[in-house]
């Protein structure tokens, strides 16, 4: 798997297909929106959707924190749907959470919209942004040009239409203009908004560099100006 290194506020990043940002130098991994316990929230109100959405994306986090073998994991809000979400871990998805986080020297909860109370029992602290160097780490970007270089957010769940061989692929991405970084969703049942739409395009009027996820690299294009910007076509086909 080929992980991108971006360039915000004289730090180098990596940008990892698995969805998750590295700050090697301060051996930080960030990442973004795992929406634990979606499917219980909506079986909980009469929409029966099958309950795996926790083990899968606990599966595949555990995977990049093998990878890069960080001593800092900063999540970057909405880990849990909703704020009963980590009284509803399974006993044994919980007991995984734990020896995961267990083992960092620090967990940073930045809390979102939809986990505004830092989780119960597990390790790590809860803030409303966290600041290190010359990053701040918060749910969701700060509108305007004057928001200083080195911001990292999610909440948005980007994602990005490319032009494939005479079609077009939608995929999850990463969103930069190299003063700021919007991390796509991390969890298993998490949608997207498209890049153009208003709510992304305002923090990014000048358009920037979107990073496709791929199965083993990432698909880097720019954008070009958003705000005001005519979608493109989407398909369901998946890049090479």
């Amino acid at each position: 798997m080929t992980a991108a290194p971006l360039h915000i506020a004289g730090q180098r990043l990596m940008l990892d297909p698995a969805g998750v940002a590295v700050w090697p130098a301060e051996k930080t991994l960030v990442v973004s929106d795992l929406h634990l316990e979606k499917g219980s929230s909506f079986a909980a109100r009469g929409s029966f959707v099958p309950p795996y959405d926790t083990r899968e994306t606990l599966e595949r986090l555990a995977l990049v924190l093998r990878r890069w073998r960080p001593e800092r994991l900063v999540l970057l809000g909405d880990s849990f749907h909703d704020r009963d979400g980590c009284a509803r871990l399974h006993a044994s998805d919980c007991a995984a959470l734990q020896r995961m986080l267990g083992g960092l020297a620090e967990v940073v909860w930045v809390l979102g919209n939809h986990d505004p109370e830092p989780p119960v029992g597990l390790p790590g602290f809860a803030t409303e942004e966290y600041r290190r160097g010359p990053f701040v780490f918060r749910h969701i970007a700060q509108p305007g040009r004057t928001v200083p270089p080195g911001e990292l957010s999610g909440h948005y769940h980007p994602k990005a239409t490319m032009p494939v061989r005479g079609s077009a692929v939608t995929r999850p991405c990463f969103l930069t203009d190299g003063r700021r970084l919007l991390l796509p969703a991390f969890g298993a049942y998490t949608g997207g908004l498209e890049v153009r739409d208003p709510a992304i395009a305002s923090l990014f009027p000048r358009g920037g560099r979107a990073f496709l996820l791929g199965a083993e690299r990432l698909f880097s294009f720019p954008t070009g100006p958003l705000r005001g910007a005519a979608p493109m076509l989407e398909t369901a086909n998946a890049p090479p």
